[in-house]
């Protein structure tokens, strides 16, 4: 049986990830310190003997016993309110912590993915965003520390590869959404329909003609295994090629969830990218792959999960003293 390490196992792709390949009859191995995550996405898990949950911070050294054939490195802070909270950690879980989890591999003679992001390209100068793009990214910005962090992340993971031979791979993930999102973590999805089941008015920032681009959560595991298995190693977005003004996609919960809110506008926050929309050639070319989960399809699966929450689970506000768990 093949043994596979995922970081950020607790997390929402993570925990999907944990899904695939434990059905795959890997031996799952998940590592997540739990400040994002949530032991509540994995639990199902727990009784099967083909998975296991270390509970440990990546930005510490990393040791597991035994063979270890593949590493998914999914440990990171994903959204605005969570790394705008604790930046420091979250250049440490792009850097430390890839760097150890990229000795990891090489001791193992492991082959290791990990999880870029669409925000190595900032606020886009080139539309659709390509692989080849360098990217418009501020380094001082508050979301500097996320950016730049995936960027360096790239870079080591690339070092790794030319000096040391290993086997590496790397998705840049775009805009994913599905059951397991945390409702309040400020992403646009949850946001939105979380306003909307609560009774409240959907907050767009700036004047709603920024664009995004969603990937439902089984389309990007099966572009991410995709590309594990696959013999590329560089960077390949992973992601709906299909934009949508966020004034638009508004209108769209407001119209999915029935609940007659209305759109109110506030200041766009510094440095949010104005479009984002993947070229997916080569994924396409060298994965077979592209999203199959039409958006209507995949929001109303979403939103059957919000709505089967607790009116305690909605009504939740992000509290979390995420710095209580961190060392400096």
């Amino acid at each position: 049986m093949k043994r596979i390490l995922i970081t950020g196992a607790a997390g929402f792709i993570g925990s999907h990830l944990c899904d695939r390949f434990v059905k795959e009859e890997f031996h799952v191995i998940g590592m997540d310190n739990l400040i994002t995550g949530d032991l509540r996405n994995i639990e199902h898990l727990f009784p099967l003997e083909n998975f296991e949950f270390h509970h440990h911070d990546v930005t510490e050294f990393v040791h597991i016993s035994g063979k270890l054939d593949y590493i998914l490195h999914f440990a990171s802070p994903a959204s605005p309110i969570d790394y705008l909270k604790i930046p420091i950690h979250t250049l440490k879980v792009s850097s430390l912590g890839t760097h150890n989890l990229l000795g990891l591999a090489k001791d193992k003679e492991a082959r290791i993915l990990i999880a870029s992001t669409s925000e190595v390209y900032g606020d886009p100068l080139v539309h659709p965003q390509s692989e080849d793009y360098y990217g418009n990214v501020s380094t001082i910005s508050p979301r500097g520390v996320y950016d730049e962090a995936k960027r360096f992340q790239e870079s080591m993971t690339m070092a790794y590869h030319r000096f040391h031979g290993l086997e590496t791979r790397i998705a840049r993930i775009f805009n994913t959404y599905g059951p397991r999102m945390r409702l309040n973590d400020g992403r646009v999805i949850p946001a939105f329909i979380g306003q909307a089941l609560r009774g409240e008015d959907l907050t767009v920032f700036g004047n709603g003609t920024q664009t995004r681009s969603f990937c439902y959560i089984s389309d990007q595991v099966e572009g991410i295994y995709r590309l594990l298995f696959s013999d590329y190693v560089e960077p390949v977005n992973i992601g709906n090629p299909e934009e949508i003004t966020i004034r638009e996609f508004a209108e769209e919960v407001m119209k999915l969830t029935a609940t007659g809110q209305k759109i109110v506008y506030r200041p766009l926050p510094q440095d949010d990218p104005m479009q984002r929309q993947p070229d997916i050639t080569r994924a396409n070319e060298i994965l077979h792959w592209e999203p199959k989960v039409s958006r209507a399809e995949g929001m109303q699966k979403t939103y059957d999960y919000f709505k089967s929450l607790s009116p305690e689970e909605l009504n939740k506000k992000e509290h979390k003293d995420f710095t209580s768990h961190i060392k400096r």
